[in-house]
């Protein structure tokens, strides 16, 4: 579902109004639990976290004038979408998100590759996402993101 905004505010507040304390908080949540080094901004029309230019210069592999994404989330037509590509390129944090999901008894889980998606504001497990937020650091997700992707381009 597209959104038209210049910033993240404004994002959120064009935003359906049953999902708008959700997509706050998601915000809030990232910018407390992300390792410094994160950048916001709106990228591809959503709010996103990226690796800046100055810590990774040759930026995203698609196109590097971009800077490196790492994590977005936007409001969808049916749910809020959390896009993480640091799971989406690591196995071994895949699978811990997945064993704490259903350690955590959150339900089934719905999610693509790096898309994790929920219908229900109310069962967003915002504990468990903490977590995964503070998971990796913008080295860490470089090394990932080189020895994942990089290799393949």
């Amino acid at each position: 579902m597209k959104i038209a905004a210049n910033n993240v505010d404004e994002y959120i507040e064009a935003a359906p109004a049953e999902r708008q304390a959700a997509l706050r908080r998601m915000l809030a949540l990232l910018r407390e639990h992300l390792p410094e080094g994160f950048e916001e901004r709106l990228g591809y029309g959503m709010p996103a976290f990226v690796v800046p230019h100055h810590l990774y210069p040759a930026g995203y592999h698609c196109d590097p004038s971009l800077p490196l994404p790492f994590v977005s989330f936007a409001n969808q037509k049916n749910f809020v979408a959390l896009y993480h590509m640091g799971l989406y390129a690591s196995p071994d944090d895949m699978a811990w998100f997945k064993e704490s999901w259903d350690a955590g008894a959150c339900g089934k889980l719905d999610m693509g590759k790096s898309c994790i998606r929920f219908k229900n504001m109310a069962k967003i497990p915002w504990a468990l996402l903490e977590q995964l937020a503070s998971r990796m650091t913008p080295a860490d997700w470089i090394a990932r993101y080189e020895s994942a992707f990089k290799s393949k381009s």
